[in-house]
């Protein structure tokens, strides 16, 4: 890779990561229905400028119902919940173990001998996590964050069908997708009034917040990095997503002060090596780019 596009890899996954402790600070203000609708909605701007890309209606709204409403909300909730930060960013890059999985289950795209040993190493450390549920957080809150990941993996194994098509057309337009049907759900479960309150009484911390997740965590980072994947291979590219959860655990700790007991530090450090382990094994072509 050209030093200026490692650079680029480099920064998307710090967005990344950061966008994790801006969601914790938004949801302050905002409920999880709300904040997810306003991200994509502001993600969906450049809709005004770009048509619709010659995809299906049914494949567009499938890939933004798994790929961003699923995986969004659901992870909003879970922070919401009381899941930690730093232990969210961990959980959600779990999806590489899920896209693998239903891959092989989907497609028959049987792992390698190496990527098994890296599903059974992440496997390993998310149960390692799931014993220090109850501490901090429930199990509750622990399994819908779990439908992030999940989401996630389903969504990239239906973004394979959208090939061919401008990338950053297609993530606004999938955005799009997500908002209307974000909002229509927050002003059935929070009610107009509400609604309308809390964006009437929004602070300058929670409009900063939710720009950010819009136009520069959604937006512009998932253009650069479906570029990335546009230009080099996913082997090359995919890795970096690695610096996610440390970014994330990294930034939670500074500001929200947040602690690891030995027991979830060395889930959340085997996860991570599970997931390398799986990205950095030869893998067959075919088998998918997660994103």
């Amino acid at each position: 890779m050209k030093p200026a596009d490692i650079c680029i890899a480099v920064m998307v996954t710090v967005i990344w990561g950061l966008a994790f402790v801006a969601s914790r600070i938004a949801l302050d203000e905002f409920s999880p229905e709300l904040m997810t609708a306003l991200r994509f909605a502001i993600a969906a701007v450049p809709c005004l400028f770009v048509r619709k890309p010659k995809l299906s209606w049914s494949l567009l709204i499938a890939i933004s119902s798994t790929l961003f409403l699923g995986q969004f909300l659901a992870q909003a909730f879970g922070i919401a919940d009381g899941v930690p930060v730093g232990l969210s960013s961990v959980i959600v890059q779990s999806q590489a173990l899920f896209t693998i999985g239903f891959a092989a289950i989907a497609f028959r795209e049987l792992p390698t001998p190496m990527q098994t040993v890296g599903i059974g190493i992440a496997a390993i450390g998310l149960l390692m996590i799931c014993g220090t549920v109850g501490y901090d957080f429930s199990a509750g809150a622990f399994a819908v964050l779990l439908i992030s990941p999940i989401s996630f993996a389903v969504g990239n194994l239906l973004l394979r069908r959208a090939n061919g098509v401008p990338m950053f057309d297609l993530f606004a337009w999938l955005c799009l997708a997500a908002a209307i049907p974000l909002f229509a759900l927050t002003l059935v479960t929070n009610g107009p009034q509400p609604t309308w309150q809390a964006l009437a009484h929004m602070s300058l911390t929670g409009l900063i917040c939710v720009l950010g997740l819009g136009a520069v965590s959604t937006s512009i980072a998932y253009w650069l990095w479906g570029r990335l994947l546009r230009d080099y291979p996913a082997a090359q590219v995919v890795p970096f997503a690695l610096l996610v959860p440390f970014v994330g655990s990294w930034a939670s700790s500074i500001v929200f002060g947040e602690k690891f007991g030995p027991l979830r530090l060395a889930g959340m450090i085997t996860v991570v090596g599970g997931i390398a382990v799986m990205l950095l094994a030869r893998r067959p072509g075919a088998l998918p780019k997660i994103a």
